[in-house]
């Protein structure tokens, strides 16, 4: 998996803890390739992606991106043409979407998605999916502001908060940011799965932040 540790305009972050790195670096994965939660049926095109990530290579090995782009356009190219027919069909849309992110093609699955998110805009489940394409792919502000709106339509999802919290600490390296969203999720869901994880995480981020200002570090947040 590819990951983007910070936004284009923002400096090295060499403060951060190795244990700290370690750690957000896990739980980005966790959070936005699978979800702070099961989603369920809450995304309606959750069957749909399954069986859709991409097979290994016929030397046994892990394909390349490059390798995977060829197979995603391959494996689309049906759904595609069946979209050209009914431009407007979601579930069409979101399947596209979905398969392009399994295949690390993060910018094909986020204008996808989009497109889908036009045709049902209060879906948290795919906005939340499209936040973690836009972060894949890059754009920090972008993945932010799907997130924001995410929580604007759902103010307790625990996915949105979870992950709204990862793409702060490793995009922004707002360590109070993260951690201010990680309390919410955990004050909103008293007993998650991963409550464990979170609060690791918030020590963790409590770590980080102190450092920060006893280094010194330009623009590290203030008790």
């Amino acid at each position: 998996m590819v990951m983007t540790s910070q936004s284009k305009d923002s400096g090295p972050a060499r403060w951060q803890p190795k244990l700290v790195y370690g750690m957000a670096a896990v739980c980005l994965l966790l959070g936005l390739s699978v979800g702070y939660l099961l989603r369920g049926s809450e995304s309606p095109a959750a069957v749909a992606r399954t069986g859709d990530a991409p097979a290994q290579s016929e030397t046994g090995h892990m394909p390349t991106l490059e390798q995977m782009k060829a197979m995603a356009d391959k494996k689309a190219e049906p759904l595609l043409e069946q979209l050209k027919k009914d431009p407007k069909n979601k579930d069409l849309l979101l399947r596209v979407g979905y398969f392009y992110k399994s295949a690390h093609q993060f910018k094909d699955a986020a204008r996808y998605l989009e497109q889908g998110l036009l045709l049902d805009p209060q879906n948290v489940a795919v906005r939340t999916e499209r936040a973690s394409c836009l972060y894949y792919d890059g754009d920090i502000d972008g993945a932010l502001a799907e997130l924001q709106q995410s929580l604007k339509i759902s103010p307790t999802d625990a996915n949105s908060l979870f992950n709204l919290g990862m793409i702060r600490l490793n995009g922004k390296q707002d360590s109070a940011g993260a951690i201010a969203a990680w309390q919410e999720l955990l004050k909103t869901h008293p007993n998650p799965d991963k409550k464990a994880i979170v609060e690791q995480m918030i020590a963790e981020a409590r770590q980080q932040k102190n450092s920060a200002i006893s280094s010194g570090i330009p623009g590290a947040p203030k008790e």
